[in-house]
């Protein structure tokens, strides 16, 4: 405990400084006219500028009063030596205006030298005018000013020490009926600036904690757009890879060494894969877009159903399709949500059951689209078995709509998919 006593007053008196300056409003904060020329600032402080003009104020009025009394001692009573020496003449008007000067930048070191140069100025106008009280009304209001500051800037513990040192000089000097009122006075002055220093911090704690939350909402959206495009690239990847494998094993067996065959299933790995290329340039487009907003081309919906079905058969896989309700006018996540789903399960189909019978159906109601896929055993060796990241991806589909998927494999052999997506009315789609 006296520990922290000496150290607070150790940084009060000699070795503390108080916080930097908060910035200061717009309103605050002028620029400089074009007429100024080239000064060495660029903006015009109006806090500070006030406080330096109400200084030079302060300095010729109380200046000009103790030099007038000076005079006015020497003119009435010369032999008796009353007068003050003008060394200390001036540095009591300094006292009443340079700590007004400094508050802004340095208010420790304005109320060190307020606490230095007052006892100074207190007997030079306890000399001039004995009548009246101790100080002048510049320097209350400085004094006044000074220890706002202090309590603005200043740790709590440096400005309970600078309050404590004011209330008991106050004390020691004037111990009158007055100095109750002086001390309430200071006290206001003191509590006053340390109300707006709690009020900003707490301020700057709720602008970082905005910031945070900010900076922590902007790393989930670049986080979900990561997954959205990975999803996509698997997607694409995965389908068009899987046939292009299948295609090129299956190519050289079909044409048993005819030309025109091989040439043939050699165009249609070709095509698959600048196909595939189209739809990763597809997904990558929106990271080349300059806002990041849009993709460059629309993405793939029912309408490339078939196609999909089509480079399915040519990998040796019996698909057959089946749908119920209408299909047109679905929203177009809804409609890429049903192809790509369609799309892996179908891969999934050629990876791990070569040469199996798939069926798809499609059903639309007035709230909803069911999707199901199934297929049998495979015919061949199944690939190798992948991580599973096609079935996380299809669920990720369904939930990001509020649907559900479930998938596993069936009693007699096979795996099957089922996929219910929720269709909002026009009115949401519309907003």
């Amino acid at each position: 405990m006296i520990s922290a006593v000496l150290t607070a007053l150790w940084d009060t008196l000699a070795r503390g400084d108080a916080d930097p300056p908060t910035p200061r409003s717009p309103r605050l904060r002028w620029p400089m006219p074009r007429w100024a020329g080239p000064l060495p600032f660029r903006t015009i402080d109006v806090v500070r500028v006030g406080d330096l003009v109400l200084a030079g104020l302060f300095f010729g009025s109380t200046l000009s009063e103790f030099l007038n009394a000076n005079e006015l001692l020497w003119a009435t009573r010369p032999l008796v030596g009353l007068e003050v020496p003008p060394l200390l003449v001036y540095v009591a008007a300094l006292a009443f205006s340079v700590p007004l000067a400094l508050r802004d930048r340095w208010p420790l070191a304005a109320w060190r030298t307020a606490a230095l140069s007052y006892p100074f100025a207190i007997y030079v106008t306890t000399r001039l005018n004995p009548d009246d009280l101790p100080y002048s009304t510049p320097a209350a209001i400085t004094y006044l000013l000074v220890l706002y500051a202090v309590g603005l800037r200043a740790k709590p513990a440096v400005s309970l020490v600078v309050w404590f040192l004011t209330v008991l000089t106050l004390w020691v000097g004037n111990p009158d009926t007055g100095v109750v009122i002086e001390m309430i006075v200071v006290t206001v002055a003191v509590l006053f600036g340390y109300n707006v220093r709690v009020r900003r911090s707490a301020t700057a704690k709720l602008v970082e904690g905005e910031r945070r939350t900010e900076l922590a909402e902007g790393a989930q959206a670049v986080l979900a757009e990561r997954t959205r495009i990975a999803r996509e690239l698997h997607d694409v990847v995965a389908h068009h890879m899987s046939v292009v494998a299948i295609q090129a094993e299956a190519v050289p067996l079909e044409a048993r060494g005819d030309p025109e065959l091989l040439e043939k299933g050699l165009a249609q790995i070709r095509g698959l894969s600048l196909e595939a290329m189209a739809e990763l340039r597809q997904v990558l487009g929106v990271l080349r877009d300059e806002e990041g907003r849009t993709d460059t081309a629309p993405q793939p919906g029912l309408d490339r159903l078939e196609d999909l079905v089509a480079t399915t058969r040519a990998a040796g896989i019996a698909v057959t399709v089946k749908r119920s309700g209408p299909l047109e006018g679905l929203p177009s996540a809804v409609e890429l949500a049903v192809y790509r789903i369609t799309q892996e399960s179908l891969s999934n189909a050629m990876r791990h059951a070569p040469g199996s019978a798939v069926a798809v159906e499609i059903t639309r109601t007035a709230q909803e689209v069911r999707l199901r896929v199934v297929n049998g055993p495979g015919g061949a060796s199944p690939g190798p078995t992948g991580a599973g990241h096609g079935l996380l991806g299809m669920r990720e589909r369904a939930t990001l709509l509020g649907g559900t998927l479930e998938a596993g494999p069936l009693a007699g052999g096979g795996f099957e998919v089922r996929a219910v997506l929720p269709v909002p009315d026009e009115g949401e789609v519309r907003s």
